[in-house]
């Protein structure tokens, strides 16, 4: 559960931290990050509102085709609910201690046509057939939930909190890459490239993901033939 606080908990009983929050800071509106369904608390009813769908799209932001062939054509900055002007693809990421390492290699990559294309649709990778227990398919989805965060043109801020991708970075790097520590971006780059790529049932068969289709590019080589020194031609100089 979520608070406009910025603060997360988990459940709706009498001795969950959400009640005991509702009752001594006097925050009752409450909502479920999975469900998105808001509840009041400590009463514990849900709350039916359409005024309430502007902060259900803000967190599960969705896309029609014709808006995702617009993108790359539309240069018109939006404005946030705070007032703050930016356009949708150039916003900020939180940096909540030290994982600007990380959000460097996050901002580039959703600015990559064809894999912002494919994460902006979430039904490209709603249902990845993954081993059971497999964690890397959060990877996929939490970097799916912040590319369309960070192509939403209704944010209330000009700012995105990465909080839950990074979640996903640290699990599912067993703790290699963290967010309280500096890392190195082109590390960091490789292996979350080849996660995607794996998870999204890759190989190294070409078109077999779109981490391919986008990355995997191909290289010319050009040869020259270079005639051999003619050694009759070269005088040596004799040094006594």
């Amino acid at each position: 559960m979520k608070k406009v606080c910025a603060k997360y908990f988990q459940g709706r009983g009498q001795k969950s931290y959400a009640y005991t929050h509702s009752v001594e800071i006097d925050h009752h509106v409450f909502i479920n990050l999975h469900t998105l369904q808001f509840y009041c608390l400590p009463d514990n009813y849900e709350i039916i509102d359409s005024s309430l769908d502007d902060i259900k799209y803000v967190l599960d932001p969705t896309y029609k085709k014709e808006q995702i062939e617009q993108l790359d054509k539309n240069a018109k900055l939006v404005r946030a609910y705070d007032g703050t002007l930016y356009l949708p693809g150039i916003v900020g990421l939180n940096n909540i201690k030290a994982n600007d390492y990380c959000n460097v290699i996050l901002q580039a990559l959703i600015n990559v046509s064809p894999l912002r294309n494919f994460f902006l649709e979430e039904e490209n990778y709603a249902n990845i057939k993954v081993a059971p227990g497999d964690i890397m398919v959060n990877l996929v989805k939490r970097f799916g939930e912040l590319v369309r965060k960070l192509w939403n043109p209704k944010n209330f801020k000009a700012h995105v909190s990465p909080h839950e991708m990074l979640q996903a970075v640290v699990k599912c790097s067993k703790k290699k890459f963290q967010i309280t520590q500096q890392g190195d971006p082109v590390e960091f780059l490789a292996w979350f490239l080849n996660g995607l790529h794996l998870t999204l049932n890759g190989t190294k068969n070409p078109n077999s993901s779109i981490i391919y289709k986008a990355f995997q590019g191909k290289m010319k080589v050009y040869t020259r033939k270079i005639p051999p020194i003619d050694l009759v031609s070269v005088k040596f100089i004799k040094i006594c």
